[in-house]
């Protein structure tokens, strides 16, 4: 009996690791740019897919730009009035945590309306590999992660996803796997 219940406790911890294991860091803009004035933000969202837990990086100036969460009616008229939130440290990093439409822009004079404005839209399911990016996206989270913290990043297997694609595959786990392997060698 104790050894079935092992065995039913490793495959329940097997399965939530899958369900778990696979989140994409998107850098904006990546890999030909980043958060600036140069980069087209509808072909590089439009590239690719965005799942809850992925998380968005976004690199810029603090000087030249900033990072704006705003609502789809502030979006559409580029306006900065009572943003969602706001980020100013030169490398702001979003957690995507659920499906629905997220909407970024430039709070800085006519940058907006110049083109650095993002609408990200975060897709049920999750991926089994990373989808190509051809402009390059970054992290996790609905409030960005506080400035100086890490989370451990692997690049994703060969063939996943191109090597300048600005993506990047997140695994957490690898622990736990090999505790499963010890208890299940008792």
């Amino acid at each position: 009996m104790a050894k079935m219940a092992k065995i039913l406790l490793a495959f329940a911890a097997v399965v939530a690791i899958g369900e778990v294991a696979i989140a994409t860091t998107y850098t904006v803009g990546a890999p030909n740019g980043s958060w600036d004035l140069q980069t087209n933000y509808t072909k590089w969202a439009e590239a690719n897919t965005f799942h809850p837990g992925d998380t968005l990086t976004f690199t810029y100036s603090s000087s030249q730009h900033d990072v704006l969460e705003v609502t789809q009616v502030n979006y559409d008229s580029c306006s900065t009035t009572n943003p969602i939130a706001t980020h100013n440290d030169g490398n702001t990093v979003i957690t995507l945590s659920a499906v629905g439409t997220r909407y970024f822009i430039c709070g800085f004079s006519g940058h907006c309306g110049a083109g650095q404005k993002v609408q990200i839209n975060v897709v049920s399911g999750s991926p089994s590999a990373p989808a190509p990016s051809s402009g390059g996206p970054t992290p996790p989270s609905s409030v960005p992660s506080t400035p100086g913290s890490t989370s451990p990043v692997a690049s994703p297997p060969a063939g996943n996803s191109p090597p300048d694609s600005g993506a990047t595959t997140v695994t957490a786990g690898a622990g736990l796997l090999v505790g499963l392997a010890a208890l299940l060698a008792f």
